[in-house]
């Protein structure tokens, strides 16, 4: 990690993809809309559609949002694509980003139900459309990278800013999941992130590392 990687070529294709996403919703959302028909919305909303599933981990918020996702998939995806090869880091990816969305939908519609059952003076479905926003962005595969790096080479020594000294992987994986916990269930008013979308990239990560670790040792150390 002390030296600068070429960027392998499912990495490279998808800080490519989501650049282009993100410059085409920059230029397409004032008429078309294109943010909200690929972000992911409630399944009770009636702006949800399947295909956001997949979506809307390509798609981002701001300059912000972006730059932070795709400094994160290349250090991070880079070591795992070049220790996996471009296939099995592809799948790694893909189902991060898919179990980021099922917790997601998961507590997005549990939260729904409860605000159902608080405020019966409401209609359901102003409910869905209008006080749950959607998700959007990579950070939730990203979480799985990390998950995935802090497991594999849990003695690496990173700079996370601002903590102003080094940090072995594994407890900086620890301390992001817990203030992901934290902020999921504090849920605290103007907290846009959506933290258990992080915890389902990191959970799904963790699982899949682990079952392939467990049965292929060989192909991590």
């Amino acid at each position: 990690m002390g030296r600068f990687q070429a960027i392998p070529p499912v990495v490279k294709n998808l800080i490519i993809i989501n650049v282009l996403v993100f410059l085409a919703q920059k230029a397409l959302d004032p008429t078309l809309q294109l943010t909200e028909k690929i972000a992911l919305f409630p399944l009770a909303s009636s702006n949800f559609h399947g295909y956001q599933i997949f979506t809307h981990m390509f798609a981002h918020g701001g300059f912000g949002h972006i730059i932070f996702n795709m400094f994160a998939l290349w250090m991070f995806g880079s070591v795992l694509e070049n220790l996996w090869g471009a296939k099995r880091f592809l799948i790694f990816y893909l189902a991060c980003g898919l179990g980021s969305a099922f917790l997601h939908l998961v507590i997005q519609h549990y939260r729904f139900l409860e605000m159902v059952r608080d405020m019966p003076q409401y209609d359901p479905q102003s409910i869905a459309d209008n006080a749950l926003g959607p998700a959007l962005g990579a950070s939730g595969a990203i979480m799985g990278l990390f998950v995935a790096f802090g497991y594999l080479f849990p003695n690496s020594e990173l700079i996370i800013l601002p903590i102003p000294f080094p940090i072995k992987a594994k407890w900086a994986v620890v301390i992001f999941m817990g203030i992901d916990l934290f902020g999921g269930i504090a849920n605290v008013s103007g907290d846009n992130i959506a933290h258990f979308a992080h915890l389902g990239g990191a959970i799904a990560g963790l699982l899949i590392v682990w079952i392939w670790n467990r049965t292929n040792r060989k192909r991590f150390y």
